[in-house]
């Protein structure tokens, strides 16, 4: 069974990252918030961007291929997770704002 390729490693270790920058959003108030989550919009657009050009590498077997295909899944789930995350979170505070 093959692990991630580099690119598939890459995005991995950017998810941690983007993850954290989304509970320290939560964290935040006002516009320390507003710029917080800026910031982790844009991770997940250029995680998104990278993910829809990715390809599995030629000449792999079908079992490396499925590895592939695997991976690349449990990456799009992190990036809906975290996108859901993020919706809710201005979601609520739009609900904030309201009363």
């Amino acid at each position: 069974m093959a692990g991630p390729d580099l690119i598939q490693q890459q995005l991995s270790r950017q998810f941690i990252e983007s993850q954290q920058k989304l509970k320290e959003a939560e964290a935040a108030k006002g516009a320390e918030r507003q710029k917080l989550m800026g910031e982790h919009m844009k991770m997940m657009h250029e995680a998104m961007n990278k993910m829809q050009t990715m390809k599995p590498k030629a000449g792999i077997t079908m079992q490396e291929h499925e590895d592939w295909i695997n991976e690349h899944q449990k990456l799009m789930d992190r990036v809906m997770g975290q996108m859901m995350e993020e919706h809710h979170m201005l979601m609520n505070s739009g609900d904030k704002h309201k009363h």
